[in-house]
């Protein structure tokens, strides 16, 4: 016999009804530079332009509130990923297209944020840019900080960073436009939501 509580309790095929959707984690991982935030960015934007809720988590953001109490060795990487997965998995349990912008480089703390989703709910996006490109891009300066040695354990630098092994989608964001690289994360989502065609076409 159910109690009051599990009668009450909301459930994620409830929460799919009311929204017209379930939750979905998109992860863009790359190197700092890579253009992970401005692709994320862009893909909010036209799912909320359809009506679709959403919520981006960006790196930069967690560390600011979140995850301020962590550096940038490789147990606080570890963890920062940790509770950026715990909360996206939060989010898609909501109903929400949780979009989540984090370097995020090892394999295993990505495999374990995909872990908190259902199957079929998570898109990994590997933000692929050169190295050389992403310094170029590097208005902050911190590539050149970590070069001259005054930045400790800089991912891609002095720590490593481990590219996805079979990711839903690979967008070369060094050689293609935000457009087009939005276009492929869109049609990887399309894919998984199964919408109609046109859902995500020109505006």
């Amino acid at each position: 016999m159910k109690s009051d509580k599990d009668r009450l309790q909301a459930t994620p095929d409830e929460r799919a009804a009311r929204f017209g959707q379930s939750g979905l984690v998109v992860w863009y991982t790359g190197l700092s530079g890579a253009g992970k935030t401005t692709l994320a960015t862009f893909t909010e934007r036209r799912l909320l332009d359809r009506g679709y809720p959403t919520f981006l988590l960006d790196g930069d953001v967690l560390r600011s509130g979140l995850c301020h109490d962590l550096g940038f060795s490789i147990a606080d990487r570890h963890e920062n990923v940790r509770r950026a997965g715990v909360v996206a998995g939060w989010l898609a349990e909501a109903g929400l297209f949780c979009l989540v912008a984090l370097i995020s480089p090892f394999r295993s703390g990505r495999a374990a944020a995909r872990a908190r989703v259902p199957a079929g709910r998570f898109v990994e996006v590997f933000v692929n840019a050169s190295l050389d490109v992403c310094e170029q891009r590097d208005t902050k300066g911190l590539y050149r900080r970590a070069r001259a040695h005054e930045i400790s354990d800089f991912t891609g630098i002095s720590s490593p960073y481990e590219p996805p092994d079979s990711p839903e989608v690979e967008v070369r964001s060094d050689l293609l436009t935000v457009e087009q690289c939005g276009g492929l994360v869109l049609a990887a989502v399309e894919e998984k939501l199964r919408v109609r065609p046109s859902l995500f076409g020109p505006t």
